[in-house]
């Protein structure tokens, strides 16, 4: 357990707080603004119920889960002094599908499928470089909350 790992706990419960402190009206004015945020510059039509999270922290960077991906949603992220010995790899929450080939290859068991309710607590407690998870965390809890609400909510 990394010196961060008790302070992305508590931000990731908070998290959960405000989202269970939304009222219906404000969760769908939520979605309506960030629908357009997708990488495909489309509005994600189905959000899957389980997704990939990846632990950096036992994530070699082997990229096996790169090849087998078929919407290309998991890149390699370079580390920091030693760009390719040090990488490790990540999932763009807003096109994983849920279709678990990336766990069943990842010879690390570094990839687990959880929740779609859940991804964005697995966000905080993943692991990786410090310096990597302050700079993205905004990014990264709000792709699994925004797509937590979407699966709640029901809305397409």
């Amino acid at each position: 357990m990394t010196d961060n790992q008790p302070y992305r706990a508590w931000r990731a419960n908070s998290v959960f707080r405000q989202f269970r402190e939304r009222s219906s009206s404000s969760i769908r004015k939520v979605i309506i603004e960030m629908a357009g945020k997708s990488l495909a510059g489309k509005p994600r039509k189905v959000v899957p119920k389980i997704m990939a999270v990846i632990h950096a922290d036992g994530c070699t960077g082997c990229e096996a889960c790169v090849e087998v991906c078929p919407v290309d949603c998991i890149y390699k992220v370079p580390g920091e002094e030693f760009s390719s010995v040090q990488g490790w790899c990540d999932i763009d929450l807003d096109r994983c599908i849920g279709c678990k080939h990336c766990a069943q290859v990842c010879p690390w068991d570094a990839i687990d499928m959880v929740p779609t309710q859940e991804v964005a607590l697995h966000v905080a407690l993943k692991g990786g470089p410090p310096e990597y998870v302050e700079k993205h965390w905004d990014d990264l809890v709000d792709m699994a909350h925004r797509n937590a609400e979407v699966l709640v909510t029901g809305k397409k």
